[in-house]
C-alpha cells in the first residue's frame, strides 16, 4: 500500500503535541472523532505508517507543530460507549460507529507553521484546512503538501 498523509486538528487545550511528546513511547489513541466524513478516513483510509500533520486549531497561533505516525489501524473507540467520557455518544447504544486509531510522535517543528504561512505558500494553496469552512478534523494531505510543511517547519525527529 502506498502511504497516505493527514492532518490531525486538535485544540491545544485539549490536546497538544507537547502532550503528546509527554506520554509514554509519545504514543496515543486519537479518540473522539465524531463526524462520520473524518471517522471514514480513519476507518477506511488509514494504514500503518502513514503520517499525520498535528495541526493546533483553536488557538493562538493556529499552527502545524509536528509530525505523528499512524501505528495501529482503526479499531472501536469504546468512549462513545462510556457515559461519563466527553465524548459519550448517546445514539450509539451498543452499535458503537465510532474508531480510532493510535499515533505516535516521530517529529517536532523548529518552525510551528502558521496557518497564514501555509496561505503564503503556492504548493499548499489547495489544502482544506485553507478553505473558508472547512472545519472537518481529519483531513487528507498530498505528498507534495506534507514534503513542504516538513521542509518549512524544520522537523526534527524525536529521540526515545
Amino acid at each position: 500500500m502506498k502511504r497516505r498523509y493527514w492532518l490531525l486538528k486538535t485544540e491545544p487545550s485539549v490536546f497538544s503535541f507537547e502532550d503528546l511528546l509527554s506520554l509514554p513511547k509519545q504514543t496515543t489513541s486519537w479518540e473522539g472523532v465524531r463526524n462520520y466524513q473524518a471517522r471514514n478516513f480513519m476507518r477506511d483510509d488509514f494504514s500503518v505508517g502513514d503520517l499525520c500533520l498535528i495541526y493546533h486549531s483553536n488557538a493562538d497561533p493556529t499552527a502545524i507543530f509536528g509530525i505523528a505516525e499512524v501505528v495501529r489501524e482503526a479499531y472501536s473507540d469504546p468512549t462513545a460507549l462510556d457515559p461519563k467520557s466527553k465524548y459519550f455518544d448517546e445514539k450509539a447504544k451498543g452499535k458503537n460507529p465510532w474508531v480510532m486509531v493510535d499515533i505516535k510522535a516521530i517529529s517536532r517543528f523548529k518552525n510551528p507553521i502558521t496557518r497564514s504561512e501555509l496561505a503564503r505558500h503556492y504548493q499548499l494553496k489547495k489544502m482544506m484546512v485553507l478553505k473558508k469552512g472547512c472545519r472537518l478534523s481529519i483531513q487528507p494531505v498530498t505528498q507534495v503538501e506534507f514534503e513542504t510543511i516538513s521542509q518549512l517547519g524544520g522537523a526534527i525527529k524525536i529521540k526515545l
